[in-house]
């Protein structure tokens, strides 16, 4: 049997420690190729090519310095020669380059190939709802697409620092190939059929983990911060049983996708980090993602106008009241400070 070709699109942060962990497995699993293609958006760092750097140290020093990659990772700046012949495509780029990449992609994949997407957030569908990435990335593909979620902050998991992860996918045998390709002894891979529930946790946490920020720019301190994690989660499982699969499984926002991700997000993430500086420093978004970031996109306000959006078509702002106050914040409709009346107003039960 032909051995499988890995791809991964998106050489950020997160990309990169991706491809650290890849790129290490397929030189000792016999049944992938030992060559993954990763594509890399170009761009010039000291006056030259990235693509050309990370080929020649081995080593992304822009998203991902100091951490050497496998010298079975090679960046690809086109696209298309990125994927050709691909069996296996990871995503890991910002969910707003989604419909972009994959209007670049339709009708250039193998129809037996699969998707393995690790992006979070959501796409404005059509009639003012959202749409999962996996299936934006099915639909443009036309292929089926799992994905990974988890507490995986990308320095610590580049760092080889023991985490867990979450792969939902439907198909078992899909499933062991998968946690195959990304299982190592320091990062623990727990699979799952709840797919949509893994999705869902894996964009939501980040409209929570601005709530946390806020909260920290205020120093209202860990226990208010905890109510909003709580608040957070609650809203989180209501909004799968309200608009994806009332078959849910409970336990899954047990595993690292749902309240491991939560937490670590609320305490060390990127949208943590920029909403505390925008309640400090008074400044936008904006500024604030291009000052901190080095590049990196914030994801939590805009899948929080997404949520937000989805909510109104459906009349169902007053349902979800933590949500709805962290993207009023977001956008200047209300003060940082208003969010403490929202989580004393808060309903015990939901």
């Amino acid at each position: 049997m032909s051995k499988l070709r890995v791809s991964i699109i998106g050489s950020g942060n997160w990309g990169s420690a991706i491809a650290k962990i890849v790129g290490k497995n397929v030189e000792k699993l016999s049944q992938f190729e030992n060559r993954v293609n990763m594509y890399v958006y170009e761009e010039m760092v000291n006056g030259k090519k990235l693509s050309e750097i990370i080929n020649e140290t081995h080593e992304n020093v822009k998203y991902l310095p100091n951490h050497k990659l496998p010298t079975t990772i090679i960046a690809v700046p086109d696209l298309l020669k990125a994927v050709e012949d691909a069996d296996i495509l990871i995503f890991v780029i910002p969910h707003q380059f989604v419909k972009n990449v994959g209007n670049q992609l339709a009708g250039k994949i193998k129809n037996t190939a699969i998707a393995l997407s690790l992006i979070k957030g959501f796409d404005i569908a059509e009639g003012g709802g959202i749409e999962l990435i996996s299936n934006v990335i099915t639909k443009h593909l036309q292929i089926p697409c799992s994905v990974l979620m988890g507490a995986n902050l990308a320095n610590e998991v580049a760092d080889e620092k023991f985490c867990e992860t979450t792969i939902g996918c439907h198909n078992p045998k899909t499933s062991l190939i998968l946690k195959e390709l990304i299982q190592t002894p320091n990062f623990r891979v727990v699979t799952t059929e709840d797919v949509e529930t893994v999705e869902v946790c894996g964009a939501l946490k980040n409209i929570v983990a601005c709530g946390a920020g806020f909260s920290d720019g205020l120093d209202l301190g860990d226990n208010t911060k905890a109510a909003i994690i709580r608040l957070g989660l609650m809203e989180m499982i209501k909004f799968v049983e309200v608009f994806y699969d009332k078959n849910h499984k409970l336990s899954t926002f047990f595993e690292s996708c749902g309240i491991a991700d939560l937490v670590t997000t609320c305490y060390g993430g990127r949208n943590r980090k920029c909403s505390e500086a925008f309640v400090r420093t008074g400044r936008n978004f904006d500024e604030l993602e291009k000052e901190m970031l080095n590049g990196q996109r914030l994801q939590g306000p805009e899948t929080a106008a997404e949520v937000y959006h989805m909510l109104k078509c459906k009349n169902m702002e007053e349902k979800f009241p933590l949500f709805r106050a962290i993207h009023r914040i977001c956008i200047g409709e209300i003060k940082p400070k208003d969010l403490i009346d929202c989580i004393r107003q808060h309903p015990e039960h939901m």
